[in-house]
């Protein structure tokens, strides 16, 4: 029997800055409903891969697709359109916005927007996240550090985003934080949304995906479920772990 066709996949992905080359031929591939992790120390090409996929830089060789529609030429509002979120590093919500202001606004790269599709989208996010319910009219400002990524993660939602790049959500956050953006992930897992997890916390990254990559100087290095990754020798090696 054939195995279904990955829903993302990056294929000989070469990319970087003017003249200074970042990925050297990176390929991997996620399938519909699962949470793949890409792990990495800092200045591996983790990010420099994320932006790329989002249309944000232009690879200079190599593939990207998304159902399998090629990703490489559109721009970042089309990628979006189509199907693919970005939580970004940091997060970048808008500080001065409200809660609400932040979620509608996961709303411009939807066609055809209504006062229904709208409020369909609130009910669905405020539903898994119901913090941000309570903290509706507040600006982002004020929320702590593990409630602006629970609203970067919803912004991407309101989007109907079928895959969702996140990129090093733990970052800066405290252990009960970090354990809270685990359990929003696999909530996300639990309602079958398609992640792929850009993480420096590979203990946090493969408790809860199901596969994972471990890039190396713009390169895939090794590759396995998260049970072979824990096990092996190169994780701790190139993770130092």
């Amino acid at each position: 029997m054939t195995s279904p066709a990955p829903l993302f996949r990056i294929t000989d992905l070469h990319a970087g800055y003017g003249a200074t080359p970042i990925l050297f031929g990176v390929s991997l591939e996620v399938h519909a409903g699962e949470a793949v992790a890409l792990l990495g120390k800092n200045g591996m090409g983790k990010t420099t891969l994320m932006k790329t996929a989002m249309g944000f830089l232009r690879p200079t060789r190599g593939s990207i697709a998304f159902e399998g529609a090629e990703l490489t030429r559109p721009t970042p509002h089309e990628i979006a359109r189509r199907g693919v979120g970005l939580v970004p590093e940091n997060r970048r919500i808008f500080s001065g916005l409200t809660v609400r202001e932040n979620l509608e606004l996961g709303l411009s790269a939807v066609p055809n927007r209504s006062a229904a599709l709208r409020a369909e989208r609130l009910e669905q996010v405020f539903r898994h996240f119901p913090r941000l319910a309570e903290r509706i009219g507040q600006t982002a400002k004020t929320l702590s550090g593990g409630e602006q990524q629970m609203l970067a993660i919803a912004r991407v939602m309101m989007a109907g985003a079928r895959i969702i790049l996140m990129d090093e959500p733990t970052q800066g956050l405290a252990p009960a934080l970090i354990r809270h953006i685990r359990d929003m992930i696999a909530e996300l897992k639990r309602l079958r949304v398609t992640v792929l997890l850009v993480e420096q916390n590979s203990r946090v990254a493969l408790s809860v995906c199901d596969r994972g990559y471990v890039m190396e100087k713009g390169a895939i290095v090794f590759q396995g479920s998260s049970a072979e990754l824990r096990d092996s020798p190169v994780t701790r090696e190139k993770l130092g772990v």
